[in-house]
C-alpha cells in the first residue's frame, strides 16, 4: 500500500514515484550481489591468509624438474637465511669459544653453511628464484646479542640459541623432503636435513644445551618475531 501522500497525488505522478522506488531497490539488491562480502572487513583476504602463511600467492608453478609449491619456494630461502646468520654465528664461535667443544661447532656451522649455500644458490638460480642477501632483523638481533656477551655466557646462549632454532626447523626439513615433488628442492632437502642433524649433534656434544628451556630462539630487545615462519625461527641447518 502506498504511503497517504503518494495516494493524493495524481495517477502519472503516483506511478512514476512507484516504478522509482521499485528499480532503486532492485537496484541495490544487485549491488549488494555484486559487492564481496571481503569489501566489508568481515573476513580476512585471501592475500592477507596467504601472506601469514608464507605462502607468495603464486600457487604451484610448472617447472623442468618438477612443480614448484610455495612450501618450496619458502623452503630454499630459508635455507638462505640460515646462512646469512649462522655462518658469522660460527665464526664468531670458533674465535670466541673457550670451550675446544664450542670452538668445534662453530667449525661444523661454517663448513656446513659453506656447502649447503653454495646449493642452496644454484638451486635459488636455476628455479628462477630470489633469494635473501642479508639476515631477518630477529636474526641480526640475535648475532648482535651474543656480541656483546662474553665468555661462559656467550657459549651458554650461542649453544642454547642454535640448538633451538635447528631443533625447531628440524621436522620442517623433513617434512619438505617428503612431500616436495621437485628434484632440485628434494636433493636440497637432503643436504639440509645432514647438515641440521650433524649441526645438533655438535651443539649438544659441548654439554651446554639446555633441553628443558628448548624453545623458540627469543629476539633480542626491540627485535621483532620473524614472520617467517618456517616457524618463528627462520630455518637453520
Amino acid at each position: 500500500m502506498l504511503p497517504l501522500r503518494l495516494r493524493s497525488l495524481p495517477d502519472a505522478t503516483r506511478h512514476t514515484l512507484a516504478g522509482g522506488l521499485v528499480i532503486g531497490a532492485l537496484a541495490l539488491t544487485l549491488l549488494a550481489l555484486l559487492v564481496p562480502v571481503d569489501s566489508f572487513g568481515a573476513r580476512p583476504t585471501a592475500a592477507s591468509a596467504s601472506a601469514a602463511s608464507g605462502d607468495d600467492g603464486l600457487g604451484t608453478l610448472s617447472t623442468p624438474y618438477g612443480p614448484l609449491t610455495a612450501q618450496d619456494r619458502d623452503f630454499v630461502r630459508k635455507v638462505r637465511l640460515a646462512g646469512l646468520w649462522e655462518g658469522p654465528a660460527g665464526r664468531q664461535a670458533q674465535q670466541r669459544g673457550r670451550r675446544a667443544s664450542i670452538r668445534t661447532a662453530g667449525d661444523h656451522l661454517v663448513m656446513g653453511h659453506s656447502d649447503l649455500d653454495r646449493r642452496d644458490i644454484e638451486v635459488g638460480q636455476a628455479l628462477g628464484l630470489d633469494l635473501p642477501t642479508q639476515p631477518t632483523e630477529q636474526q641480526q638481533g640475535w648475532l648482535s646479542e651474543l656480541d656483546q656477551l662474553q665468555g661462559d655466557a656467550y657459549e651458554r646462549r650461542f649453544v642454547q640459541l642454535v640448538r633451538a632454532a635447528h631443533g625447531k626447523v628440524f621436522a620442517l626439513v623433513a617434512l619438505v623432503r617428503a612431500n616436495t615433488r621437485n628434484s632440485m628442492v628434494r636433493a636440497l632437502a637432503t643436504t639440509a636435513n645432514a647438515t641440521v642433524l650433524d649441526h645438533m649433534t655438535v651443539l649438544e656434544d659441548t654439554g651446554l644445551v639446555d633441553f628443558e628451556a628448548l624453545v623458540d630462539p627469543s629476539p633480542a630487545p626491540g627485535a621483532p618475531a620473524s614472520s617467517a615462519t618456517i616457524p618463528t625461527a627462520p630455518l637453520t641447518k
